[in-house]
């Protein structure tokens, strides 16, 4: 009999093998050294070329880094930075690196909003400058780490909780709101009331402080839209997708009247669900990364920036995280 050219209408097809994962060939304690090394490289090289067309803008404002430990400081952050998507998986397992570009975006833009606002930065540099930091900080993840294919497919949906909520698009666009309004309202309130005098007595070189006195706040909130679409991604979509743990089924049956002190301080201090440990965590790192790099990028590399009102400036975005963070969780509880 002559083998069946065809399958029969009812029969059921053979599952699809998934692509397995590409594994890298670089030994494991390489590539972390390797990826700080064309991080550092990639920007040097954008900065370089983009010289070229900012025409001295960031230049004019920067401070001459003379001493080798302002170098090395900045070396080291940045290595610390990196070493905290590496290790933190902020990579984006579910969500293709949206987790490290939001964090970078988040993080690095208030120096570059305080220069374009107060120092005249044309808003072009400020645009160019920003992305070069979230491609040196993209890239190397992305060749280094390679990720699963799960961004839009069946599989991905079907893996990651809540995937309904979060590909809802009223869903993102009102969190998305919600986060540039909080950012927004805490720029203006600090715009009319003690920023002013901040930025006057402890930054030399303020070239325009007309943004502190005309700002409005439909208008702030609509600059804010990106950091609000970033904020969302960072804390709300990774939080709303956080898988159950054996820690929330240990909660779920944890018994006051059996339980030892260690577990019931333990469940009273941490004993929350996977979703909301995770939103805690996202926005101290938030609050953490923003403050520190605020500070440090705008006391080191900007003239006429003292100590104080560079960590002055950062508590206003420190600020602005953690009430973001505080008001996702609250929309993800409702």
């Amino acid at each position: 009999m002559s083998p069946r050219k065809s399958m029969p209408h009812d029969a059921v097809p053979a599952p699809t093998r998934s692509t397995p994962l590409p594994v890298s060939t670089i030994p494991r304690q390489l590539r972390f050294p390797l990826l700080v090394t064309l991080s550092l490289a990639i920007s040097s090289i954008l900065f370089s070329v983009s010289a070229r067309y900012t025409v001295g803008d960031l230049g004019s404002v920067s401070r001459r880094l003379d001493d080798w430990w302002e170098v090395a400081g900045l070396i080291a952050w940045r290595t610390t930075e990196l070493g905290l998507g590496w290790w933190s998986s902020y990579d984006g397992m579910f969500f293709k690196g949206v987790d490290l570009a939001s964090l970078t975006l988040l993080s690095h833009l208030p120096p570059l909003h305080l220069l374009a606002t107060f120092y005249g930065i044309r808003p072009s540099t400020v645009a160019s400058s920003l992305a070069i930091d979230i491609v040196a900080t993209y890239v190397p993840f992305r060749l280094l780490r390679p990720l699963l294919p799960v961004h839009g497919s069946a599989a991905a949906k079907s893996t990651v909780p809540n995937r309904s909520i979060i590909d809802d698009l009223a869903i993102r666009a009102l969190t998305t709101l919600l986060a540039a309004s909080i950012y927004g309202t805490v720029l203006f309130a600090s715009y009319n009331s003690w920023l002013p005098v901040h930025l006057i007595t402890s930054f030399d070189g303020l070239r325009d402080m007309s943004a502190a006195h005309v700002s409005a706040l439909p208008l702030l909130i609509a600059t804010c839209l990106p950091i609000g679409y970033a904020a969302k991604e960072f804390i709300f979509t990774s939080s709303t997708g956080a898988r159950t743990d054996s820690a929330d089924i240990g909660a779920a049956s944890f018994n006051p009247a059996t339980a030892t002190l260690a577990e019931t301080l333990y469940h009273n201090l941490w004993g929350f669900s996977s979703r909301t440990k995770q939103v805690i965590v996202r926005t101290t790192t938030l609050v953490f990364v923003t403050s520190l790099n605020t500070w440090l990028q705008t006391f080191v590399t900007v003239e006429g920036a003292e100590s104080y009102g560079a960590a002055g400036y950062a508590a206003l975005w420190a600020t602005a995280s953690a009430l973001t963070g505080f008001a996702l969780l609250w929309v993800g509880d409702v």
